[in-house]
């Protein structure tokens, strides 16, 4: 399927599930949008944050469509949309365009699940995808740097990988600097504060079993639990495991400035 044909089965309320596993060889985004007097705070908190925000694009106040992906409206093209209220989630949405305001500043920030298509390509099973799950994400202790009103706890990604081939993993996903890039944990879950791995704080847990690492990610859930944390007044992102699919393919990204 074209990210062009996903986007409009989103759109006209045919999938309304996560985007994990779909359009396997195109770019996936996380999506933030605040009102224009809180992006540039915003803007200097995914600089000094780029590991868990790293951003793809932003459009302009009360821009929706994409330069990455043609004919798209981030109003309408991602499954399900989470409403924060001074850090309370208020409402779940299938689209925003009813709220839509002109000083609505769109912030795209990268997603691991870009760098899924080769971990696949690299024979790197992702039992989520097998299983048609969510990946699991969870709370950390790994605190973000603060700027303005936004600071919190980075919010991580985890796949349980066969041990064998943890570094080839490592060194796959480093190659996506703007999708998260290397992962910030390897092993004992404890030692960054997740207590019960077997319980996520969003997405599906998938087990981890004998002869396998887990691997921890940044994530770009990571800006709802700073939400949270700071009270911020207005706050609309995507919920956890629904992305916006550019047309933008990934051997593209991985070229791009060569």
């Amino acid at each position: 399927m074209l990210p062009s044909e996903l986007r409009s089965n989103i759109r006209n309320g045919k999938h309304q599930t996560h985007t994990s596993g779909y359009c396997q060889d195109y770019v996936q985004t996380n999506l933030v949008v605040l009102p224009k007097e809180y992006a540039f705070d915003f803007l200097l908190f995914t600089i000094r944050n780029s590991k868990a925000c790293p951003i793809v694009e932003v459009l302009e106040a009360g821009q929706f469509e994409s330069r990455y992906a043609e004919g798209s409206d981030i109003r309408t093209d991602i499954p399900m949309y989470h409403v924060y209220e001074d850090g309370h989630l208020v409402e779940k949405k299938t689209r925003i365009d009813d709220v839509w305001r002109e000083d609505f500043v769109t912030f795209l920030i990268g997603c691991s699940f870009t760098f899924e298509s080769q971990l696949i390509k690299g024979e790197i099973p992702l039992r989520h995808i097998e299983e048609n799950k969510n990946v699991a994400m969870y709370t950390t202790n790994i605190q973000t740097e603060k700027a303005g009103v936004f600071q919190g706890p980075t919010v991580v990604s985890m796949r349980p990988i066969p041990d064998h081939l943890v570094q080839k993993a490592t060194d796959i996903t480093s190659l996506f600097p703007k999708m998260h890039g290397a992962p910030v944990h390897i092993g004992d879950p404890g030692e960054i504060g997740i207590e019960d791995i077997t319980k996520p704080d969003y997405g599906d847990f998938v087990g981890i079993m004998d002869g396998e690492t887990p691997m921890f990610w940044a994530c770009g859930v990571t800006p709802q639990a700073v939400a949270i944390h700071a009270k911020i007044p207005y706050m609309i992102t995507h919920a956890p495991g629904c992305m916006f699919v550019m047309d933008w393919k990934n051997e593209e990204y991985l070229n791009e400035g060569e």
